[in-house]
């Protein structure tokens, strides 16, 4: 017998093939059982892209988990990665797949179908350019699909197919495919989502998955797999350049370089261009890569820009066509997904990653939230997880944008959890507020340091915390005391007192607290910018609110003072009768009882009250202060 040749593979000629094709990034997504997982595992199956040693494994899987003997193929365990998920027959978490075809290059998220997981789907379609959503053919449109369809729509994807599944379960009938598929392009005419196309499937049996099925003759179009081969995806490019500087290249003396991904337009050698959010303008000297300079480059690749200049750029700067500059703003109105475990209270602060930059925001005001399902809009003061809210948003600095419609990397934003660096939610620009741009700075010459130094004192504000009763307002009033024969220009802002002006308003919800410290952090701030030393005495429950109120004032303006008193010793004085009330239910969200404190975790001063006297603790915090600030303690 003749021996048979070698066979060798030019893997640099497989590899060159495979990187000249398309690219397509697209999720599925659903309702739960509507058989994403199947479907997902049929097509990897049709694209050919399963081994012989993976088929074998998945034949023994199926007839383990089918425990029918049953040799049918279970292509949902191809996907369904975690432990829990075969277990519940569900997908939690977004599993990505890379496969290709003769023709095109794909990565797929297959993403979950449970409510309580939308958050996770939202970060599959955030860089989907397509999505394959499926709906059960037995039960129609589910609130689900709405969902998932209005969250496509909102982050930017404007090509879904529609794939009615488990067509084989309704006798493969064209009446209940067509009622569904109309029912599907008017939801999607209503959210913006301009390309659809509309198949019926049966994904357990490939029916119209790899191939077209001979079962459903009264469907003339493409199979699944044709139209992801094939559809055009490619997005409308933006023609202003934008590029965030994602680092300062410099690996020597001799160059300094600008590195990033383009997110827009076209840039060549001798364009001008300007860094922003400033206004420093240069040429550009240099295009260069890693396989050499270039003259030109575009939106999507990743280079390294050099001036023919020195100027002052950083990573979260935004270098732009100095012609026609990006949008600069610090106050903005934008869709907000939340994503964050506990609720989304109005002017609590985060961070904000955008582009390559990361800068301190609040929400300011939530207009409305939107019922997913219906798209109603409904009155909302705070935000649950999975919960969708069209806000005002706050940033301490001005940045560089684009709306997201016109720029996902500068449009798109995270917020970021200052105490725990969870990601919290997604975001969406849509445009700056007019008095973003209309309001500035005024300079004044008379500053903070002149009128400290006019009254002989340098400006300080010391910060009360503790449990109502805790004993803040008697220890602070007999500091101020002490101060002011001292010579010491002082004020008490009491948080009983300010709620009869200021923050009349305001009541105790979560919400109503925040903005209750915020406004008197504010108050405190202006004061100590007027000279004085000011005292604050505010139960501030919360650790982010506190670490807001002390990023307001420079270095060594702050002192946290934590009064240390237990729940029961508070309640055992309870000199306004608050905590009886509230055991008894007359007071909601009272601070201890049914809303928490938290304490500090590293106060200025710390002051333990048991066994002490309060002219005792006002005297450690007198000396304490004038310590700090360099001044005799006179006895």
């Amino acid at each position: 017998m003749n021996a048979q040749p070698d066979i060798v593979v030019d893997t640099a000629a497989v590899a060159a093939a495979t990187a000249s094709k398309s690219l397509l990034r697209f999720i599925t997504c659903g309702s739960v059982d509507d058989g994403k997982s199947t479907l997902l595992g049929r097509l990897l199956y049709d694209a050919g892209m399963l081994s012989d040693d993976q088929l074998d494994t998945l034949a023994r899987e199926s007839k383990r988990q089918r425990g029918d003997g049953s040799d049918v193929l279970d292509f949902s365990l191809l996907t369904d990665g975690l432990d829990a998920e075969r277990q519940q027959g569900i997908t939690i978490d977004v599993a990505y797949r890379y496969f290709h075809t003769a023709r095109r290059s794909l990565i797929v998220a297959d993403c979950p179908g449970h409510e309580q997981y939308t958050r996770n789907m939202a970060t599959g379609a955030s860089n989907a350019e397509l999505a394959v959503v499926l709906v059960d053919a037995r039960k129609g449109l589910l609130p689900q699909t709405r969902r998932h369809t209005y969250i496509c729509g909102l982050l930017g994807i404007r090509h879904v197919v529609l794939a009615v599944n488990k067509m084989d379960l309704v006798d493969y009938d064209q009446a209940t495919y067509e009622t569904i598929a109309t029912q599907y392009r008017q939801l999607a005419q209503d959210l913006g989502i301009t390309d659809v196309h509309c198949l019926p499937v049966a994904a357990l049996t490939g029916d119209n998955v790899g191939s077209r099925s001979p079962r459903m003759p009264w469907y003339q179009g493409e199979s699944l797999l044709e139209v992801l081969e094939t559809v055009d995806v490619a997005a409308v490019r933006a023609d202003d350049f934008r590029m965030p500087v994602q680092w300062v290249n410099r690996p020597d003396q001799s160059f300094r370089g600008y590195a990033g991904t383009i997110s827009g337009g076209r840039v060549s050698c001798g364009d001008e261009i300007v860094v922003q959010p400033g206004v420093q303008r240069a040429r550009i000297d240099r295009i260069v890569t890693a396989d050499g300079d270039l003259d030109s480059a575009v939106e999507g690749q990743a280079v390294t820009l050099c001036f023919d200049r020195e100027i002052d750029a950083s990573r979260g700067d935004v270098i732009a066509d100095a012609l026609r500059p990006a949008p600069v703003a610090d106050q903005f109105t934008c869709h907000l997904l939340w994503m964050g475990d506990t609720t989304l209270l109005p002017n609590r602060t985060y961070w904000m990653k955008i582009g390559t930059r990361t800068v301190n925001a609040r929400v300011m005001s939530i207009k409305h939230k939107v019922d997913v399902n219906s798209q109603a809009k409904l009155a909302a003061r705070h935000l649950d997880l999975n919960e969708v809210g069209y806000c005002t948003v706050g940033l301490d600095d001005a940045i560089a944008f684009e709306a997201y419609t016109a720029n996902r990397t500068l449009g798109g934003f995270i917020l970021i959890d200052r105490q725990t660096n969870a990601t919290v939610a997604c975001g969406m620009l849509d445009f700056a507020l007019d008095r973003s741009s209309n309001v500035h700075w005024q300079h004044m010459d008379i500053d903070k340091s002149v009128r400290g130094s006019s009254k002989g004192q340098q400006p300080t504000c010391l910060w009360f915390t503790g449990l109502s009763g805790a004993g803040k307002s008697t220890i602070a009033n007999l500091v101020e005391r002490r101060l002011h024969v001292l010579g010491y220009h002082t004020y008490l802002l009491d948080g009983d007192n300010v709620r009869h002006g200021i923050n009349k308003d305001l009541g105790f919800t979560p919400e109503a607290r925040v903005e209750n410290i915020r406004r008197v952090a504010e108050v405190a701030h202006l004061m100590v910018d007027a000279g004085l030393i000011v005292l604050v005495s505010v139960i501030s429950p919360y650790q982010s609110e506190r670490r807001s109120a002390r990023e307001l004032f420079d270095t060594g303006e702050f002192l946290e003072v934590f009064v240390d008193t237990t729940l029961a010793e508070c309640e055992a004085r309870d000199p306004k009768g608050l905590y009886q009330k509230a055991r008894a239910g007359e007071i909601r969200n009272f601070t201890g009882i049914d809303s928490p404190y938290e304490k500090p975790e590293a106060p200025d001063i710390h002051l333990v009250t048991a066994g002490q006297r309060a002219e005792e603790l006002a005297e450690q915090v007198t000396r304490q202060l004038l310590a700090r600030l360099n001044a005799p303690v006179l006895d």
